[in-house]
């Protein structure tokens, strides 16, 4: 777990973090509101959304959250007012918000594809639109998947929606720059409840011994990488797209992989 001292590194920076009720989103907002940010949580959830409030208050920082359906674009102009109106302003975003079905490109439906899109890539583009006319100069750092660089059966669109994050966030830094940063961070294996639902101990170790690092990721992993690419120390960086999969990206076939299970340090489960 990470440290939850405050300390100063985003002092005075506002930062929307979407789908952050819970997972990867809610580490980050932890993450970015332990580092001084002022942060705003949002999702559909209120009880859960309240909670992760009350963790960054209880532990000395502020936050606030607003119920939010991204898949409505008049949610999205209620989160960025409502954030103005408290805050001032917007400094960085993070687009985290997520669904995926489990269906095969030949199987999926006009509903499926545009549940995802809608909520995946859609509301991507429109909270980034917002954002922009908001900051001065600010970050937007966009969560897609390994799944932009390789795949499995049966993730379609949401393989589909994440390597077009991948492109969109090429765009928004050309369009966007110098002012504004824009890049994107890939997770790969995450333990969070989505993955975790049907990962029995097994299937777990299996992909432990499959990663070069010897375990699956931590939320707080994820969360840090995005706290880097928010602050100036990748002031150099946009357009870009970070695979934090545990080197799970560098191996061509599992069978090739060493049994890294006995060798695993103090990150290990």
């Amino acid at each position: 777990m990470i440290d939850r001292e405050i300390r100063t590194r985003f002092d005075s920076d506002v930062a929307i973090i979407t789908g952050s009720t819970r997972g990867i989103g809610a580490e980050t907002a932890r993450r970015l509101a332990v580092e001084g940010a002022a942060v705003v949580v949002t999702g559909r959830t209120t009880d859960d959304g309240q909670a992760v409030v009350k963790d960054i208050q209880d532990a000395g920082g502020t936050a606030r959250f607003v119920e939010s359906d991204l898949r409505e674009p008049d949610d999205i102009a209620a989160l960025f007012e409502a954030t103005v109106d408290e805050f001032g302003g917007v400094d960085i975003l993070v687009n985290n918000a997520s669904v995926q079905t489990e269906t095969a490109a030949d199987e999926t439906s006009i509903p499926d594809w545009e549940q995802v899109l809608r909520t995946d890539f859609r509301s991507y583009w429109l909270c980034s639109k917002h954002a922009s006319e908001q900051m001065e100069t600010g970050v937007i750092i966009n969560i897609s998947s390994n799944h932009a660089f390789s795949t499995m059966p049966a993730h379609f669109p949401y393989n589909a929606v994440k390597a077009g994050i991948n492109g969109m966030t090429r765009a928004m830094a050309v369009d966007l720059g110098p002012d504004i940063r824009v890049n994107t961070v890939n997770p790969g294996w995450v333990a969070v409840e989505r993955t975790l639902e049907d990962m029995d101990d097994g299937y777990r170790d299996h992909l432990e011994k499959i990663h070069p690092v010897g375990r699956i990721g931590h939320p707080e992993d994820v969360a840090g990488a995005v706290a880097f690419l928010a602050s100036d120390d990748a002031a150099f960086i946009t357009g870009e797209s970070l695979l934090v999969d545990g080197g799970r990206g560098a191996v061509m076939q599992d069978d090739t992989v060493p049994d890294y299970s006995e060798q695993r340090g103090d990150g290990a489960w």
